[in-house]
């Protein structure tokens, strides 16, 4: 019997139903929440993020998981830990670098690498008195980092730069210590210094010796004269702004990277050996009609003077740095130690380095922070002429006799010209060199009315040097011996500082961005030298030798001294709209003590813009370029690098000057230099047209550019007459209007195929520079140059209007006589068999007038080069990277002094030997041996050579050991590396090598230069 159930029963049992369905769901429910909890269930993670070519850590670089708010930066020393489900993707970004995603999967441990963004267009470069993205950028600038730099063995951190930028001409002087030539597009300026400015963390400098590579963050290059103008009085030659490392936020990390290795000379001339150096002097005695001196069968292979004087030398390095901080303060201290021994075994280099760097978050607006650089330099030096009698001396002397004596070239009866035994040049020469140098900069930042910034700075350097040279008394050779000793001191104090002041306006309101720079400057500059001798100081092998022992008798004491002082105000607008539309204006007024009345002042504006093409809506979706701009400048530059007071007559007041006349003594005075009425500021106008593009998803970059700059009124140190009757025989003055035009091209490709362990690169640079002198304040009237004995007493280089500066000028060679007969049937007097043909050219429209004389001196070659270039490579494989840099310059001549420069005997190369004339149809390219003689040694085209050359300039072998090792070890990084400097060199040149430096209407011209080597080191770079 079915049972009705009443209404309370029937809520009762819906109320089961009820609780039963809801107890059900809820168990489900749990279920799917611990098993959806067990799926997203978080990992923790933690690893390492590093990048460049370098593998350094890199601190900043934001990890984020895909597709979340979640995310992490990393720490000082490059590690970080976030918490992200094992189904995720972490997403590794930094400026500057290629973004790079990983697939968490199981990992606990994920070491991130990252590559350098190719196109960097979000990069942050440096500019003048400020920062921008390289996209903003209206001038050409390119920037280099510090850790290019650094990791090659060259003490200079200029030399770093060789083959790296395009339109830069580094040459090098193989002196340990010396500094580099650099040359950006072309040759800026003629008189006074050819160096650029160099700005390091806002203090001017001519120099940068003192600075250690490892302490440099990034090298700004500034190119045009838009972005130099801003530092006008100083920006003709270009402007290069150096960023050294800051210590971050987090724990101390301590960094030691250092080096050994040696050096050796590459391109050794071989010289003629004794035998043969004999056969020579006879030939040559027989053309001054006079007997055979030498026996060829007595001497053998005789003395190599490059062997005995010259060796493998070592260089090592050792630099260790500490860095870290807090949010409220930072600090970076380090320590460097560099000795390079001289290639010449008397000659060496040592450096001593120091850096303390700190910055403070006072509170929120307000930022403060102070440098301080100190430098120590000492330095056994060797005599300049050290290698022309190395080249010079002659093979059959012996270096010691038999009984230990030195070997005497007066016993062979050989002359001047091969008087030296260089045994005893270097034995007897003592002379040190000693340098201090401190360096530093305060500033201060300070916030206001959220879009304004103040900033305050103050710098400067202070430096000594003292020099010690003394000569003993000695009797070495007949030749080689002197009498009284004599000890000469110089003492040099130099101090400049510079205290500048800045106030920013930056805001962004719409589409537009606006950034607007106003400032004042102020700088003075000092030096005081003094130079003391005195005579018969004895000869303490101890080294304590001072002025005051010597005679009273005989003492001299000179000193000079220069002072100038420099005021500046200057301004800069930045302006962007819709980040696509770009607009940079700027002017700077400088005022300097160097100049004269209305003189005083130069004014140096400059404009530049840019149109970010890609940023277009016909080409931003066409997936064709990530990145397309187009730029272009205009800005006018000064040169203030002159001596002060260069329009002040000077006159002398001697005491041979003086007459008595009726018992009365008048002392009378003699002009002795001749100065022009007015000197005109120098200054240079330039103009700038560039396009930059990156395709291929950043891949590749590609940026070409063209130039031309034209330097006004350029002040030249011009030769006049003897007769005059000065004790100068020069005058300085404005002179000439000169032009450096070319193009640039920069490409650079970065990739990861497929293999996550396995990347590289390839980038390459070409500049290509025409000089030419557009006006000469003479008329047509050349500016000569380049005389003395480099060649041969005479001028061998004019400045002419339509050619470059310094152009080599002489005689065009069109043979060697064969006979006497046809010697004295030609249009050259006094012309021998064995003589230069010289070609007749002074005719009308260069036809032959039947006479050699000056006015048959022609062109013969341009010491600026028309191309340098630089190909940089670098590949990684796991835990090895290779990196093969090549460098070169292309059409370019060089003046080979060496061989004509002979007043004797002097020995002769091997090749020269080979390939002399010695008879009738013995050689129609070489002469006689009497090359040093009648006509021949006048500068010629025989003498100009081809300064082209190709260099290995750098190959690089590291291995970085893994991170679960180096974790091991307490360490944070470990790198080995194996290194090779200019090992592989390839030109043409009769020389050691065709860099060759010197002043710009003077360059090229090889007179026994220091020789450059090639450098083999072994390094370790290690961070705990």
């Amino acid at each position: 019997m079915k049972k009705t159930l009443t209404g309370i029963e029937r809520n009762l049992y819906a109320h089961k139903k009820m609780r039963a369905a809801i107890l059900l769901f809820l168990s489900f429910f749990l279920i799917l929440l611990q098993t959806t909890a067990a799926q997203s269930q978080d990992i923790k993670i933690s690893g390492k993020v590093t990048g460049g070519s370098s593998g350094s850590p890199l601190p900043g670089v934001t990890i984020a998981v895909k597709g979340s708010t979640r995310g992490t930066v990393t720490r000082d020393d490059g590690t970080y830990s976030i918490l992200a489900p094992s189904n995720a993707t972490l997403v590794a970004t930094f400026i500057g670098y290629t973004n790079k995603e990983v697939p968490v999967g199981n990992q606990t441990v994920i070491d991130i690498a990252l590559s350098e963004s190719v196109t960097q267009v979000e990069q942050v470069v440096v500019v003048g008195y400020g920062v921008q993205r390289k996209v903003d950028i209206t001038g050409a600038i390119s920037q280099v980092k510090g850790e290019e730099i650094s990791k090659q063995p060259a003490p200079n951190a200029i030399s770093g730069l060789q083959g790296k930028v395009a339109g830069v001409q580094i040459t090098n002087s193989g002196k340990p210590g010396a500094a580099p030539n650099i040359k950006i597009r072309g040759a800026g300026t003629i008189y006074g210094s050819p160096n650029p400015l160099y700005v390091i963390d806002g203090v001017w400098y001519d120099d940068i010796s003192f600075l250690n590579p490892g302490d440099i963050e990034n090298m700004s290059i500034l190119k045009d004269a838009s972005s130099e103008a801003i530092y006008g009085i100083r920006a003709a030659n270009g402007v290069v702004l150096i960023t050294t490392k800051k210590g971050k936020a987090g724990k101390p990390a301590v960094n030691y990277n250092g080096f050994v290795g040696f050096q050796r000379v590459t391109n050794k001339v071989k010289m003629a050996n004794g035998h043969e150096y004999a056969i020579l002097i006879n030939e040559l005695s027989k053309q001054n009609n006079q007997p055979n001196l030498l026996n060829p069968d007595e001497f053998g292979e005789g003395t190599n003077w490059y062997d005995q004087e010259l060796r493998n030398a070592m260089i090592t390095n050792h630099q260790l740095s500490i860095s870290g901080g807090t949010e409220k303060s930072t600090y970076s201290f380090s320590v460097g130690y560099l000795k390079q021994e001289g290639i010449v075994k008397t000659n060496d280099f040592t450096r001593v380095t120091a850096r303390l760097q700190n910055d403070f978050q006072v509170f929120e607006p307000l930022r403060i922070g102070y440098t301080v650089t100190a430098a120590v330099y000492n330095s056994n030096d060797v005599p300049d002429a050290i290698f022309g009698q190395l080249y010079n001396s002659a093979p059959i002397v012996p270096v010691h006799n038999p009984d230990g004596s030195y070997g005497d070239p007066s016993k062979y009866n050989l002359g001047s010209g091969a008087a030296n035994n260089p045994q005893v040049t270097l034995d007897f020469y003592d002379q040190t060199s000693k340098r201090h140098v401190v360096t530093g900069s305060v500033y201060a930042d300070l916030r206001f009315a959220k879009h304004f910034t103040f900033h305050a700075s103050a710098g400067g350097e202070y430096g000594d040097s003292i020099i010690r040279n003394y000569t003993p008394a000695y009797a070495a050779t007949v030749v080689q011996r002197n009498n009284v000793s004599t000890l000469m001191r110089t003492a040099t104090d130099r101090t400049n500082w510079i205290v500048e002041n800045t106030l920013t306006y930056e805001n962004k309101f719409g589409d537009h961005d606006l950034r607007v720079l106003a400032g004042q400057s102020a700088q003075q500059y000092k030096l005081y030298k003094l130079i003391a001798s005195a005579q018969n100081v004895p000869n303490n092998s101890e080294g304590d030798r001072y002025l005051r022992l010597g005679n009273a008798d005989g003492r001299e004491v000179k000193d000079e001294g220069d002072l100038y002082t420099v005021a500046s105000y200057f301004g800069r607008l930045n302006y962007a709209y819709k980040n696509k539309y770009l607009l940079t204006a700027s002017i700077r007024a400088d005022g300097s003590s160097k100049f004269f009345g209305d003189q005083r002042w130069g004014y140096f504006p400059s404009i530049g813009a840019g149109w970010v093409i890609s940023q277009e809506p016909f080409l931003k979706n066409t997936n064709i370029f990530d990145n397309l701009k187009l730029r272009a400048s205009w800005g006018k530059i000064g040169n203030a690098s002159i001596p002060s007071n260069v329009s002040v007559l000077r006159v002398a007041q001697d005491p041979y000057l003086t007459a008595i006349f009726g018992g009365i003594i008048n002392t009378g005075a003699s002009i002795n230099s001749v100065v022009a009425p007015v000197t005109y500021w120098e200054r240079a106008v330039g103009t700038d047209v560039g396009l930059e593009a990156s395709v291929l998803q950043n891949r590749l970059y590609v940026e070409a550019g063209f130039y031309n700059r034209e330097t006004q009124r350029a002040i030249f140190n011009v030769p006049f007459p003897g007769s005059v009757g000065t004790q100068s025989s020069t005058i300085i003055t404005n002179q000439a209007n000169i032009r450096n035009r070319g193009w640039e091209f920069t490409v650079n490709w970065k990739d990861e195929p497929g293999n996550k362990d396995f990347s590289y690169s390839i980038g390459a640079n070409l500049g290509i520079n025409n000089n030419k002198v557009l006006s000469v304040e003479s008329g047509n009237n050349p500016i000569y140059g380049g005389g003395g004995a480099a060649t041969g007493g005479a001028l061998g280089t004019r400045t002419l209007v339509g050619q470059p500066i310094g152009q080599f000028f002489g005689y065009q060679v069109d043979g060697i006589f064969q006979t006497d007969a046809e010697a004295a049937a030609s249009a050259q007097p006094n012309a021998r068999a064995g003589d230069f043909k010289y070609r007749d050219v002074s005719g009308s429209h260069g036809t032959p007038d039947g006479k050699i004389d000056f006015n048959d001196r022609v062109a013969l070659g341009n010491p600026n080069p028309k191309y340098t270039y630089g190909i940089n490579t670098y590949f990684s494989y796991k835990q090895f990277d290779l990196a093969v840099d090549f460098q070169g310059v292309a059409d370019v001549d060089v003046y080979n002094a060496n061989i004509g420069l002979r007043f004797g005997n002097e020995n002769f190369t091997k090749d020269f030997y080979d390939k002399r004339w010695h008879g009738e149809g013995t050689s129609n390219t070489y002469p006689s041996a009497f090359i040093g003689g009648r006509q021949n040694y006048l500068p010629s085209s025989f003498f100009v050579e081809s300064g082209g050359y190709f260099r290995i300039r750098n190959i690089q072998l590291g291995y970085r050991f893994p991170t679960e090792l180096i974790n091991r070890w307490k360490m944070k990084n470990l790198r080995l590396y194996l290194n090779a400097q200019n090992a592989f060199n390839f030109f043409r040149y009769r020389g050691f090598s065709p860099e060759i430096g010197g002043t710009p209407n003077n360059v090229g011209i090889d007179n026994s230069v220091y020789p450059l080597y090639a450098t083999y080191n072994f390094g370790v770079n290690v961070t705990f």
